[in-house]
């Protein structure tokens, strides 16, 4: 699936709640009192027999199970049946998208397990006398958020289990019915193949003290939740990888295809109502193009506010001025507007709210103490106009300082040196050129970066790694070496530049 067919689940995105779900921002799935807690250490104990079971298991046969698993996720009845229910249970995102989005994820990650070789032999080096030999790492911990959480179970499960791991899943308390239907389909898939079905387990009772002694237990962690899940990760002792915290800075030049930028930004930005960590955040765009560029933004079906409309959103997304209203996260725009009392035309044909900042200070300074400049998990993002790029090159760099440091950036432009030049000061991992945030960073049919669950922000964001995390990263590894002939450097060559600049 391209953009192409997110632009066409984009156009059917249902603008209100359906009839049986949740309010906006209601926990659905509080945790009850009488639940008896899970035995992690029971746990943990079918995990490792089910693991032991499948350790040693040829190439061929571990593609057969994660053909199995790739294709019961897939199949459209069974992607409709997930995302509704993610849907009805949390009321983040919006039911089509979060379909368009599963499937994406699920084909996106099969796409590049293909063919992979995961067990035994590797690599092999004979130039160097060194052969690499593929293992599993154990049992691995994952975190599971509330947004698209059935395709976060099965994008973080395929390549777990084609590396001969075993999963426990420990989601979201307002995702865990969601989790856990995901989790016993691919339970009944791995049993079709001769697979033991613990290879795969989700935790019914998520609270604090359960997930942090998963996590201590586990062999690696792998944390997609908010920050605290992610401090939580790092405290438990065990190897951890995790997320990082988004808020996209986009830059769209005087050079831009204007209709394009737009376009993208607004398919991008209203997403799954925004809810990705990848959605654009904040647009900052050339004056010179800026009229044509609103303009464009309006006829891609969004809102642009007046500065009174901006105050009241402002003021309905961070009520005390610090804090992210969590009732509005992932609504649709319409019932943003409707509860900011900002009227629109066409309620809806409306898909995002745009809130017009004024334009850059001299040096590319924006106003930090404003929160519309962070991460907003809606259909919303800013515009800010500058007069120079060396300016917004600046501004990318203190809005990510801000939130979101490491995590990712993007540029609409037809000048490969000003790529050049972002990409070489912001400190992000990603930097999308001519594209959607959104829908490249965690993977796409139309670019490079391959799929993940998991978008890392490196140490800038408080991350141990700084690429999209794949099955590379669910592997340890055994280098056998053999002697080969001695072969001394020449001292010559490593310090002779060195020794004729010596006095």
């Amino acid at each position: 699936m391209s953009s192409g067919d997110l632009r066409e689940a984009h156009a059917a995105v249902t603008l209100t709640a359906a009839p049986d779900a949740p309010a906006p921002g209601r926990r659905d799935a509080t945790v009850s009192t009488e639940e008896a807690r899970p035995d992690v250490e029971a746990t943990m104990a079918r995990a490792r027999r089910a693991q032991a079971e499948v350790e040693f298991w040829p190439q061929d046969r571990v593609d057969d199970l994660v053909a199995a698993l790739g294709w019961a996720a897939y199949q459209e009845d069974t992607a409709r049946s997930l995302a509704d229910l993610a849907y009805r249970e949390t009321g983040l995102g919006d039911p089509e998208h979060l379909f368009t989005l599963y499937r994406r994820r699920v084909l996106g990650t099969l796409r590049d397990l293909h063919g992979v070789v995961t067990s035994g032999i590797i690599e092999e080096l004979p130039e160097r006398g060194l052969r690499k030999l593929a293992k599993p790492v154990g049992v691995i911990a994952v975190a599971s958020p509330a947004t698209a959480p059935c395709s976060g179970v099965v994008g973080n499960a395929l390549p777990m289990l084609k590396t001969r791991n075993a999963v426990v899943i420990t989601p979201n308390p307002r995702a865990r019915h969601s989790a856990a239907r995901t989790v016993e389909l691919l339970r009944r898939a791995l049993e079709t193949v001769g697979a033991p079905p613990d290879l795969i387990q989700c935790l019914p009772v998520t609270d604090r003290q359960t997930t942090e002694a998963l996590m201590a237990a586990a062999d690696l962690v792998i944390a997609a939740g908010g920050p605290g899940t992610v401090r939580r990760a790092y405290r438990s002792g065990t190897p951890a990888i995790s997320a990082g915290v988004g808020n996209p800075a986009v830059i769209v030049d005087d050079s831009a295809d204007v209709a394009a930028a737009a376009e993208l930004i607004v398919l991008g930005g209203s997403f799954n109502n925004g809810t990705s960590c990848s959605s654009e955040s904040n647009v900052l765009v050339d004056a010179g193009i800026a009229a044509a560029f609103l303009d464009q933004l309006a006829r891609q079906g969004a809102h642009l506010c007046d500065p009174a409309e901006t105050a009241r959103l402002r003021t309905l997304l961070w009520p005390d001025g610090r804090g992210l209203n969590r009732d509005a996260v992932g609504r649709p725009a319409a019932a943003l507007a409707a509860a900011a009392g900002i009227d629109l035309a066409e309620p809806t044909k409306t898909t995002a709210l745009v809130a017009q900042l004024p334009p850059l200070a001299p040096g590319g300074v924006p106003a930090l103490d404003d929160p519309m400049l962070g991460e907003k998990l809606a259909p919303v993002f800013t515009v800010s106009t500058f007069s120079a790029f060396d300016d917004a090159l600046a501004a990318v760099e203190t809005l990510l300082g801000r939130i979101g440091q490491g995590h990712s950036c993007g540029i609409h432009t037809d000048r490969p040196d000003r790529v050049v030049r972002l990409a070489e000061r912001a400190r992000a991992g990603r930097v999308m050129v001519n594209q959607s945030t959104a829908v490249g960073n965690s993977g796409s049919f139309d670019n490079g970066m391959p799929f993940t669950q998991v978008i890392a922000s490196g140490s800038w964001g408080g991350c141990s790694r700084s690429e999209n995390v794949t099955w590379r990263d669910f592997l340890n590894y055994t280098y056998v070496s053999h002697p080969l002939p001695v072969s001394l450097p020449d001292e010559e060559t490593l310090f002779g530049a060195h020794w004729r600049r010596l006095p």
